[in-house]
């Protein structure tokens, strides 16, 4: 499995990486630090190289967190790659424009490792062990 992290805060990728590991996912975690980047590594992939998931912060410079749901979502070639959304934002506006944007889920960035280690566990059991996804590998 592979996750694709879009986070511009270096702190926050560290902590996502660590509690992984903690958390034992068997997944790897990608990081791109801004939309536009997220954006080309998604187009210029092939479909056996997108993410089986993909965790997106919504305040990131250049492309945000929105426009970049937008485009994925709206990119035949990419709109069924489940994006969840990871963000400090508890905003309703947020969560509102978020799933209108189809997000598969909004998730808020919790305030400790102990918290954010329970988060990522559920990620895992829901959307790595849990969920069917579709292949978007062929190996």
């Amino acid at each position: 499995m592979n996750i694709l992290l879009v986070e511009d805060n270096p702190a926050d990728m560290r902590l996502v990486r660590e509690a992984c590991s903690e958390a034992g996912v068997a997944a790897d975690v990608h990081w791109v630090a801004d939309g536009a980047a997220a954006l080309d590594l998604l187009r210029r992939g092939s479909q056996a190289a997108l993410p089986d998931l993909v965790l997106l912060d919504l305040n990131l410079p250049g492309l945000g967190g929105k426009e970049l749901l937008a485009e994925i979502k709206g990119d035949p070639a990419l709109a069924t790659v489940p994006v969840v959304v990871l963000t400090s934002s508890a905003a309703r506006r947020d969560v509102l424009d978020c799933y209108g944007g189809h997000a598969n889920a909004y998730m808020v960035k919790p305030t400790d490792f102990e918290a954010y280690l329970a988060l990522v566990r559920l990620i895992d059991a829901h959307w790595l062990r849990g969920s069917v996804l579709l292949p978007t590998r062929t190996t």
